[in-house]
């Protein structure tokens, strides 16, 4: 009796698990993971990484910023999915990899000489002739021609009875094509896991297995607590580490989203100079360090210079140069009021410090603070005019030579001039009041020549109400000696009445001089009203009494001037204005014991400048000006410093990927078959027959089939 039975099945957990492989190794998994790194990678490219929480806010408002933190996007190359990905991805190539790898190392060993005679017709390329030499001889022959020309080639002798042993030669070139495809392919994962090395993986391990958390406070770096740092001996770490000139550090700092870790190294950083080198233009050309590096371990004291794209090396830790910053400057500003009863007052503090200051009484909500934010020794600016030429015309015509100069060069020239400049130091500093605003100033140490000639320069105040802001800017006219005091004594002259009284008193005699006395009469009254209106001393109709300058004069004249006749009131009350403020700027000028100003183009501009910047100052959010009077810079180097064990191997990842990709695309596999038989039993010629197969369809494989042909079989059989 036979019993058939069932063959052995593989246990379920065996067969649960084959799909699961299939597609881990897949070529359609490993391109959809592939596709969502791109994506990810485009975002991060977009969209700023490690910024402040509440810049997200102000760009993208809370919903939108909310979401992009939950997803990671803020910080999409350390996020848990994106590693996660990077993670599955090497999983899935190293899984193709080893299920295609022994097939290919196989193919590679076999030269498929066991190929039927009858199969050679198949092919796409084959032919058929006589050779004048016996089987043999002639797959000799053959063998050691191709082995000449870089082939591999097999001979194999096959006996076919009474019509005689027949003879199969062989060949295969381009076996470099398949070792392209697992070059390709590896490359892929060593990049991945060079990356994964480099990357925040081994921090990310720190924190979830070591208890490490990310510090989001401030204070001394030498008082947070141990939780928050990493081991010097950490194996991979990317930092940022500030020096000041003089001092010393050793601990870097790793940004996270939510705070920061602080990575200790095995060496200290002493700065000793900071070098910065600068263009005629004002526009730096070089940064530099000059370090000297103490080890922790030896005591060893090494001096070296840190330059952009020429880093440093201590025991396996690159030192970048990234940036530079203030490292504690001293200034010394002055407080310049810009309401008539002010005093001035000198304040002096450290760049990252604070000074309390009092509006008047000591009540808290007088109270306010003055933070020193940032000192700038160069300020490089664009001082082009509204058009996009320079400030200064050349005196003629352009020649044929700079016509065709503007349209050839680097692709990204533009039509638009640059006239750069070093326009000197400025202060940032903010002033924050008891209940914790703060607006934000920037104001420039000197005075910059924005207009043409004859134009007076102007000291530039900035402000802005928070960071999402750009700063606006009051311009305030220079006198004759490039100094801030002149418009400000013209400014205070405003406010007192009885100089505005006499101002007016002196227009109306000079200007009704030989007129009539109630002519006389009438022009003052006119100036008065105008130049109070303009000081705000007299409030317009149906406004407060806080309106003033131009604003206050328009305001005025809607109402009480027919429209058919403002534009002609409007030529006579800037003249009258423009009169009164130059016997105003004289009186200032004598009550200071100054010679009286000339009567030229240049005070006149001066006093032009001056109408828009008195009209202006009723916007400056605060009474005074703080303006820098001195400073001692004290300059501090932001480097970067990395281990990175992952970038050999990332080096390696990206050869293998050149060499992978130029043998998939440029090396062709070919394979050639020729089956010799005698032509009759006994006889001294052989039947050929031979067939060339490739794993690409080009004119060359047409080309390289016509001349192996003809070296085979000779130019007659076609």
């Amino acid at each position: 009796m036979t019993t058939i039975s069932d063959s052995p099945s593989a246990p379920e957990g065996r067969q649960a698990l084959r799909p699961a492989l299939e597609l881990l190794s897949s070529m359609r998994f490993a391109i959809s993971l592939l596709t969502v790194i791109c994506i990810a990678s485009v975002i991060g490219t977009v969209l700023k990484q490690h910024e402040p929480a509440a810049n997200y806010v102000n760009q993208f408002g809370p919903f939108w910023a909310a979401l992009f933190t939950s997803l990671g996007l803020n910080a999409v190359y350390s996020a848990w999915w994106f590693l996660l990905i990077l993670a599955f991805l090497v999983l899935s190539t190293s899984l193709c990899i080893a299920r295609n790898a022994p097939k290919i190392l196989v193919d590679l060993r076999s030269a498929k000489e066991n190929m039927r005679e009858q199969s050679l017709q198949a092919f796409a390329h084959r032919a058929q002739g006589e050779v004048a030499a016996s089987p043999e001889e002639a797959a000799r022959r053959i063998g050691a021609a191709l082995s000449g020309a870089g082939w591999k080639v097999k001979l194999q002798r096959r006996d076919r009875g009474e019509a005689g042993a027949g003879w199969m030669v062989a060949a295969r070139a381009g076996a470099a094509n398949k070792l392209g495809y697992l070059a390709a392919h590896s490359a892929i994962v060593l990049i991945c896991i060079g990356g994964l090395l480099d990357g925040d993986l081994i921090v990310r391990a720190e924190m979830w297995w070591g208890g490490k958390t990310p510090y989001s406070g401030g204070g001394m770096i030498a008082d947070v607590p141990a939780q928050h740092r990493l081991p010097d001996t950490n194996p991979t770490f990317r930092g940022n580490l500030m020096v000041a000139e003089g001092m010393q550090s050793a601990t870097a700092l790793l940004d996270q989203s939510d705070g920061v870790l602080l990575q200790e190294l095995p060496f200290a950083i002493e700065l000793k100079k900071f070098v910065v080198e600068h263009y005629s233009t004002g526009m730096p050309k070089l940064f530099a360090s000059e370090i000297v590096i103490h080890d922790k371990v030896t005591g060893e004291s090494q001096p070296a210079r840190v330059e952009v794209n020429h880093p440093a090396r201590w025991r396996g830790i690159e030192i970048y140069q990234s940036s530079f910053n203030d490292g504690g400057s001293r200034v010394t500003l002055q407080a310049i009021p810009l309401a008539s009863g002010g005093k001035r007052f000198e304040v002096e503090g450290v760049i990252g410090g604070s000074t309390p200051l009092a509006r008047g009484a000591s009540a808290d909500a007088d109270k306010m603070t003055l933070e020193y934010t940032d000192l700038r020794v160069f300020n490089v600016e664009n001082l082009a005019d509204a058009d996009g030429g320079a400030a200064a015309t050349p005196a003629s015509a352009p020649g044929l030579a700079q016509a065709l100069e503007s349209h050839l060069g680097a692709g990204h020239k533009t039509s638009t001039r640059k006239t750069l400049r070093n326009v000197g130091p400025s202060i940032g500093y903010k002033l924050r009041d008891a209940a914790g605003q703060a607006r934000e100033f920037h104001n420039y140490m000197q005075p910059v020549a924005l207009g043409g000639e004859g134009e007076p320069s102007v000291f530039l105040l900035g402000v802005r109400e928070s960071q999402a802001d750009g700063f606006r800017y009051l311009r305030l006219p220079a006198d004759a000696d490039d100094s801030i005091e002149g418009f400000m004594r013209l400014n205070l002259a405003l406010q007192d009445a009885t100089l505005r009284a006499e101002a007016v008193r002196r227009y109306a005699r000079q200007a009704a001089a030989g007129s009539r006395p109630e002519v006389a009469e009438q022009l003052a009254g006119s100036a008065a009203r105008a130049l109070d209106l303009f000081a705000g001393a007299e409030p317009a109709p149906g406004q407060a009494a806080s309106v003033r300058g131009l604003q206050a004069l328009s305001e005025f004249m809607e109402t009480k001037v027919p429209e058919a006749e403002r534009a002609r009131a409007g030529e006579v009350v800037v003249r009258i204005l423009s009169g009164t403020l130059f016997e105003l700027a004289q009186l200032a000028q004598q009550r200071a014991g100054l010679a009286p100003l000339p009567a030229d183009v240049r005070t006149q501009a001066f006093l032009n400048q001056a109408v828009l910047a008195l009209s202006d100052l009723s916007l400056y959010p605060v009474p005074l000006v703080f303006q820098l009077k001195d400073f001692q810079q004290v300059q501090a180097s932001v480097f970067q410093v990395a281990r990175a064990p992952g970038r050999n191997i990332v080096y390696l990842g990206c050869a293998f990927l050149i060499l992978g990709v130029f043998a998939m695309l440029y090396v062709r596999e070919r394979r050639l078959w020729v089956w010799l038989a005698p032509a009759q039993p006994g006889a001294t010629r052989a039947q050929a027959s031979l067939a060339l197969s490739s794993n690409r369809k080009t004119l060359d494989t047409d080309r390289e089939f016509e001349r192996l042909r003809d070296q085979i079989l000779g130019p007659a059989h076609h």
